[in-house]
Formats: structure tokens, sequence, C-alpha cells
């Protein structure tokens, strides 16, 4: 049996209550949602989506690229929003210490 390093301690043990927030929640639901309807809605309604998008349909163009395009812009969108989210918890964080409200 391998030795278990002090990294390989934390594997598989939950994250903590404070990474389950309602900010982190609702913008994952709405990154899933934005995910749903981009993905299923513009195959379900393909043939519906008939207006131009350069020389091609836009059904066409958001089968092809636009989908693609999307899910970068998601995760631009996600990685951003955790950030702000990590600076407003360290802004807090020090103000709540030089306040000494702990």
């Amino acid at each position: 049996m391998l030795p278990q390093s002090e990294s390989d301690a934390h594997v598989g043990t939950p994250f903590p209550p404070d990474m389950h927030d309602a900010r982190h929640l609702w913008l994952k639901a709405g990154l899933l949602l934005v995910w749903a309807l981009g993905t299923f809605g513009v195959c379900w309604f393909v043939r519906d989506l008939t207006w131009g998008f350069g020389q091609w349909q836009f059904g066409y163009w958001m089968a092809a690229q636009g989908a693609v395009l999307m899910f970068i812009v998601i995760v631009w969108v996600y990685c951003a929003a955790m950030n702000h989210f990590e600076r407003q918890d360290e802004l807090h964080e020090l103000r709540a210490a030089a306040s000494g409200d702990e």
C-alpha cells in the first residue's frame, strides 16, 4: 500500500458548507438554464429559427459554432463571477478582522 500524502487526506471529503451559499447556487442554476436553453432549446426549435445569420440560417450556425462559443462564454462568466465572490468574501473577512468581530 502506498503511503498517503497530506494532500490526499482530503480526497473524497465533502465541501464545507460555505462553498454552497445561495450566491453560488443561483449562479450555477442560471448558467445551467442558459446551457439547457442553448443546447436543447435550439435543437428543439431549429426548424423555426430560420432568420439569417451571415450567410447561414441561425439554426445551422448555432448547431455548428454558436453552441461551442456559448459554452466558452458560460465558463468565462462562471470564472469571473467566482473571482468576484472570492474578492467579496476576502473583503468581508478583512473588515470583520479589522473591526474585531470574528
